[in-house]
């Protein structure tokens, strides 16, 4: 890890973290960054004469077709078509028409900030109406909402298991379930990535054989899976999960902060993606940022496990509650996906994301590019491999006006960097037609025709 941060991240520091000046709709302005000892280090240029002070040219910035000059300050930027931000169902792009009044009306009711956790003053009408929406949303009982997706999970996990337990965790996992699991005290067993006779074999080997040494009996079994992994685009087997873990008597924990919202018919996730019961799932998990245009996190179960967890998660009973105004802006975006506002937006927005999404992949697979996933998953990895092709990936695509994410290590294998395009509602084929024209060329560039050829 010291030696990929020193060697490879100081240098390619430009292609991650890039600000920028504009709501994360389908287009976005990108703050153009200037660095001073070879990309270790990045600060923002800022208006055209910070540029002209250090010996530099302007015209490089200022004749690019890309060029845009943003206020306050008239800081320099460049208009990229967004293909990297969780901004799944548009609400970005349309906030003015589907959120806007409700959300800044509860600004003359309501605090920014309630300065308090839920447990004492921090809970307000919108907080208890967001939980009925999210319970009656995922076909649970009761819901708890925290201030954070990642904390979601890295503080309620070690609250429902401890020693004595064992956690059964997919190979591919998000990283907040890894630190939850680990801060939790219990036994961990990973199975491989969605191969469910993989589980089914770790299950019989931890019910026959027990805990280490003693050999009594596991406390409880819960089984920690996704609905959407993030690094793959792949859904999870979940009709075959569930069928494994009620053989065995397992619990499940479900997290469905990729799927929520942008999977099912109606949105509904995961569950009514596969055709399964939400019923059979003990803990649904999940987030506001990617389908709700908010932030924060939730998580769904029976009115005992969310009485249980309101009086002894750390995100409940030491973090700071989540905001009203962001309460509001995910009321008033369950209303739209749900067609409570009387229009047919949130219908349009899940077809649009489909529609899109599976464009998307098509094209990039006609291309010959290596792409993971499923069809309807609006994540597309496309293999780089290659851990120099991340920086040049990433500048080609800047230079024609996309803003893309790429992947490397830790986050992945060092030899399987890749690139991630997230697909949105709010795009329309124009966009991606634009975008499929560049990376054609750029995969030209780079040899990135790996489905064609192991030279790519």
């Amino acid at each position: 890890e010291n030696f990929y941060t020193r060697r490879l991240y100081h240098r390619i520091q430009d292609c991650f973290n890039r600000p920028i000046a504009s709501s994360p709709g389908a287009h976005i302005q990108v703050l153009e960054r200037v660095s001073q000892d070879g990309n270790k280090t990045m600060q923002v240029l800022g208006p055209l004469s910070n540029l002209i002070q250090q010996g530099h040219s302007k015209e490089e910035y200022t004749n690019g077709p890309h060029f845009q000059l943003i206020s306050p300050n008239h800081r320099v930027a460049r208009t990229c078509l967004n293909l990297g931000s969780y901004n799944y169902l548009g609400f970005a792009d349309d906030w003015q028409i589907t959120c806007q009044q409700p959300v800044m009306a509860s600004l003359t009711k309501f605090p920014v900030s309630t300065s308090s956790m839920r447990s004492e003053f921090g809970t307000t009408t919108l907080h208890r109406q967001v939980e009925e929406l999210v319970s009656t949303f995922c076909g649970q009982d009761d819901a708890l909402v925290l201030n954070m997706g990642f904390n979601t999970n890295a503080t309620t996990i070690p609250a429902l298991v401890s020693h004595g337990d064992l956690l059964i965790s997919d190979a591919l996992n998000h990283t907040s379930i890894v630190n939850g699991a680990r801060a939790s005290g219990a036994s961990i067993r990973t199975f491989r990535h969605n191969d469910t006779t993989h589980l089914e074999e770790i299950l019989k080997e931890a019910i026959v054989m027990g805990r280490p040494r003693t050999r009594r009996p596991w406390n409880k079994i819960m089984v920690v899976v996704e609905g959407i992994y993030s690094m793959e685009g792949e859904y999870c087997d979940l009709r075959n999960v569930v069928k494994v873990s009620k053989k065995y008597g397992a619990y499940i924990y479900l997290d469905e902060a990729h799927s929520i919202g942008a999977m099912g018919a109606t949105g509904r996730g995961c569950t009514e993606y596969t055709g399964v019961n939400p019923a059979d799932i003990d803990i649904m998990m999940g987030t506001f940022t990617k389908s709700f245009g908010g932030m924060g996190g939730y998580i769904a179960a029976s009115k005992g496990i969310i009485e249980y967890l309101r009086n002894t998660c750390a995100a409940s009973i030491y973090h700071n509650s989540l905001s009203p105004v962001v309460c509001q802006q995910i009321i008033s975006s369950f209303k739209v996906i749900m067609g409570q506002d009387g229009t047919t937006i949130g219908k349009q927005k899940l077809q649009s994301l489909r529609d899109n999404s599976n464009y998307f992949r098509m094209k990039l697979q006609d291309m010959g590019l290596h792409v993971l996933g499923h069809y309807d998953s609006p994540i597309m990895p496309v293999m780089l491999y290659n851990p120099t092709k991340i920086a040049a990936f990433s500048r080609e695509c800047l230079k024609r006006g996309l803003a893309v994410v790429v992947v490397g290590f830790p986050a992945v294998p060092i030899l399987m960097s890749r690139a991630r395009f997230c697909i949105s509602a709010g795009h329309n084929r124009q966009d991606l037609d634009q975008a499929l024209e560049e990376i054609d060329d750029i995969a030209d560039i780079l040899k990135l025709r790996y489905a064609r050829s192991t030279f790519g």
